[in-house]
């Protein structure tokens, strides 16, 4: 579409100046839950978001589960015991210091979204009678009965009771527009953040915001090794317009990273090899507690963690004997081995153990109530699964208790993914944080996806509350600082040097994206090796300083997907560097050094910044958060007082 048919007011390089206490960039879950905490606490908030916040972010359509409820009324472990868990079953490649907040926080946050008019629990009688509902609470819990610390909730009702809240409170929520850059006091990257930059996606409008604590809440990257040109609508498992721009420029800013070198195996894209997600059959996450079964109806035994068959299907519920509890989706705390069951194994194997393909998960066996819940709830709450999915589905005839749906990839079908095809994916790398969520710039907080080891609904809502409280109680008695005019006029050339070349022939942004993805693929794939991820920086580099410039924009939706792709290449850079300074594998991190030094490194996090066009970088230990609980209380006196504190 070109400009003359652009259906809105053009306002190229119009300038507005938004002030307030605090900017939260992003209004994904997180986001939201930062401007309500930072707005309860007294500060003036405006939230930038560059969709719609009543549902924009990676949860806005929904959620199925909540895994981060230890202090819920029925429980039996600990916030203290699940964190260590999750860092048992990294090898110490976690989050300590955001996923403790998770766990003693995250129910917290469920009881306020229900304040706000989220639904968290069965109050129709639904599931009345189901194992997995507690009768005085009305909770239900998923895949740990026993011990019920992980809740299925309503999560498609969450962001619109968010986006009401925001409302009530004052905040002021500025949808579509795009941060671009972050701003530094005398412009000088390393120094104290000040604000932002952003251009609106629909008009093209400049928007310079000061504030006193700025709250990074921008999604994780994507679209880095998977892209496909004719399908960019399916890029990935999440939104396609969640890129991680916030990677990009707090990069720019001399922000620290951490885990940037951690890429898995690609599980969705548009490649021509994926399915919509949950619409496949599986026994993981949403769909956990299904049959598998083969072309002839025989079913895939299911085991326990030591590899024990289970022969009834409550006992798929339970922990094994001498196991306390187990994570979402059947992962387990300290195994005794790494157990691949049955219905894991590779397509070749299963054939030679006499079960014959397709594959299909078979709901028909299941008691009605764990049929109607993994069906008629999960299935629908899960992001992006209600319309597409469970809609759709159900309007075209599918009944689970008479029909089953083909299980897809995992080798058992051509739709399995390249070695090569990497993603994001579980426990991510992100922005470096303290014990207040702070980056290592001044006056920048971080919550959600920007953190290194994020991870789901509950995880995002905790530390953007936690994230908001301690950046109000840095704003109070603050002095607001003005954005450096020299800072904003390079932004502004640098945003709109693409629609003054729009009378070019140069690249567009699928292109570019397009060549930024077959360059990690190439060059940043499974095995890493010093000499092919230096060749595929020299590429990058050249995208950068000799496409970047030619680039052309038509009208501000163009513009806005060629600045996200911008900073697809930024974090690709970063990524590349990241695996050049770790000098050997990895298991952890799906690290593989082919030219791997012998050093050790399994007890380190790399880190690394930018500093005046240089990558710097250092070792900091797994554990340096310290003693959790201790450094947590240290922390959060505040929020706390007049609460009881469970251990």
């Amino acid at each position: 579409m070109i400009m003359n048919d652009w259906p809105y007011s053009l306002e190229w390089e119009k300038e507005e100046v938004i002030d307030s206490d605090i900017l939260v960039m992003g209004g994904g879950v997180a986001g939201c839950m930062a401007a309500i905490a930072a707005a309860k606490c007294g500060q003036s908030v405006v939230l930038a978001e560059k969709g719609a916040t009543k549902r924009s972010g990676a949860g806005g359509s929904g959620c199925d589960h909540w895994e981060s409820a230890a202090t819920n009324p029925c429980s039996k472990i600990t916030p203290g015991e699940l964190v260590q868990a999750m860092l048992d079953d990294n090898d110490g490649f976690n989050n300590g210091i955001s996923h403790y907040i998770e766990c003693r926080e995250g129910y917290d946050r469920l009881l306020e979204i229900e304040k706000m008019g989220g639904k968290i629990r069965d109050t129709g009688g639904e599931f009345t009678g189901a194992a997995f509902r507690d009768e005085k609470t009305k909770l239900l819990f998923a895949y740990d009965y026993v011990n019920r610390y992980t809740l299925r909730v309503w999560g498609s009702t969450f962001k619109p009771a968010m986006y009401r809240e925001l409302k009530r409170l004052g905040v002021r929520v500025i949808d579509r527009v795009m941060i671009t850059s972050l701003l530094s006091e005398s412009g000088k990257q390393g120094n104290r953040i000040t604000g932002a930059a952003g251009i609106h996606t629909r008009t093209g409008r400049f928007y310079i915001f000061s504030a006193k604590a700025s709250i990074m809440c921008m999604s994780r990257p994507a679209r880095i090794w998977l892209f496909s040109g004719s399908l960019p609508g399916l890029c990935e498992f999440r939104p396609p317009q969640c890129v991680g721009d916030g990677h990009a420029m707090g990069w720019r800013a001399g922000a620290e990273f951490t885990m940037m070198e951690k890429s898995v195996r690609a599980e969705f894209s548009a490649s021509g090899r994926s399915f919509p997600p949950y619409a496949a059959g599986n026994n993981h996450n949403t769909w956990y507690g299904a049959d598998i079964i083969d072309s002839e109806a025989r079913k895939i035994p299911y085991a326990d963690r030591d590899g024990n068959i289970l022969t009834g299907i409550a006992d798929r519920f339970r922990p094994a004997q001498g196991q306390k509890f187990f994570l979402k989706g059947g992962s387990v705390d300290n195994p005794k081995y790494e157990y691949r069951g049955p219905e894991t194994l590779p397509f070749t194997e299963m054939m030679l153990k006499g079960y014959k393909p397709p594959f299909y998960a078979d709901l028909s066996s299941l008691p009605e109530t764990e049929r109607k819940v993994i069906w008629g709830m999960m299935v629908g709450e899960e992001g992006k699964t209600k319309v597409p999915v469970f809609r759709n589905h159900s309007a075209l005839g599918f009944d689970p208790e008479k029909h089953v749906i083909q299980c897809y990839g995992a080798g058992w079908t051509s739709a399995e993914f390249l070695p090569d095809e990497r993603q994001l994916f579980g426990l991510p790398g992100g922005f470096l944080n303290d014990w207040n969520l702070s980056s290592n710039l001044e006056g920048l907080f971080v919550a959600g996806d920007s953190l290194y080891a994020s991870n789901c609904y509950g995880h995002a809502a905790a530390t953007g509350h936690y994230a908001g409280r301690h950046a109000a109680d840095y704003a109070s008695g603050l002095k607001k600082s003005k954005p450096a005019r020299s800072q904003v006029r390079t932004e502004k050339e640098r945003v709109y040097n693409p629609v003054r070349n729009r009378h070019s022939t140069g690249m567009g942004w699928k292109e570019l994206n397009m060549g930024i993805s077959k360059v990690m693929k190439n060059y940043c794939g499974e095995v890493k090796h010093d000499e092919l991820l230096k060749i595929g920086l020299r590429h990058l580099d050249d995208f950068e300083h000799n496409i970047i410039p030619g680039t052309c924009a038509n009208n501000p939706h163009d513009l806005v997907r060629l600045l996200e792709v911008f900073d697809i290449l930024t974090v690709a850079q970063i990524i590349m560097n990241a695996c050049l300074a770790r000098k050997s594998s990895v298991k952890a991190l799906c690290f593989t050094k082919l030219d791997d030094s012998g050093t050790d490194d399994s007890g380190s996090l790399i880190v690394l910044r930018q500093k005046e066009g240089k990558v710097e970088t250092r070792k900091l230990s797994i554990d340096f958060f310290g003693d959790l609980k201790k450094n947590y209380e240290k922390f959060s006196k505040e929020y706390f007082r007049g609460k009881s504190k469970p251990e």
